[in-house]
């Protein structure tokens, strides 16, 4: 009896191999695609507030004014001057303990979930959230972006010199309904504000 050597042709033995090394590189790159996203912000085990730990912050759950209750954030948002927004983050962080702070533009930014409907602070993290103009902590516009020759600077009477000037009597502030950023807000406005602190 002779043995015959049965002989796979050379295309099926590649598809076989690919198959093959498929099989095996499938659960890397699932674990590599867990890895790799980020970590959603999750609420404290307190409740009080949302730790962000992918931007390595711990947000207030409720802003400034309201308070949680294990359900919601109830009473009033209290409106602040930006200096008022400043004293409060300095008493919140006296009283706890913890480095309370305004948020960055693009810290508040991150709040916005475009997603929702409507759009704003995820209602499960942040519960009652206003979708309204929040003070930044961000401090001013570089000097060297102040362009002397543009029609609306000139209008407005801005040129380098005044440019730093400007962040004295005006601050950033932030939209949570839609994420729109401005740098020329009065810093007597009355916006709301939500205080943040590292993790």
């Amino acid at each position: 009896m002779s043995r015959r050597k049965l002989s796979m042709p050379a295309a099926l033995r590649s598809a076989v191999f690919l198959l093959a090394l498929g099989a095996l590189a499938s659960p890397v790159r699932a674990a590599e695609t867990e890895a790799a996203a980020p970590a959603r912000p999750q609420v404290a085990a307190d409740g009080l507030s949302v730790i962000d730990s992918a931007a390595r912050l711990v947000w207030a759950r409720c802003v400034e004014g309201m308070q949680w209750d294990g359900k919601g954030c109830v009473g009033e948002a209290q409106l602040m001057s930006h200096a008022q927004a400043v004293a409060a983050a300095a008493q919140r962080s006296k009283a706890e303990g913890q480095a309370w702070r305004l948020p960055r533009v693009n810290e508040l930014r991150r709040l916005v979930d475009r997603r929702a409907r409507p759009v704003g602070p995820n209602p499960q993290l942040y519960p009652g959230a206003l979708r309204d103009w929040h003070w930044s902590g961000t401090a001013s516009v570089p000097t060297g972006s102040v362009n002397p020759y543009a029609y609306g600077n000139v209008m407005q009477g801005r040129t380098q010199e005044s440019g730093s000037s400007e962040s004295f009597v005006t601050g950033w502030a932030v939209h949570l309904g839609n994420g729109e950023s401005r740098s020329d807000v009065a810093k007597g406005t009355r916006l709301a504000v939500r205080l943040v602190r590292g993790l």
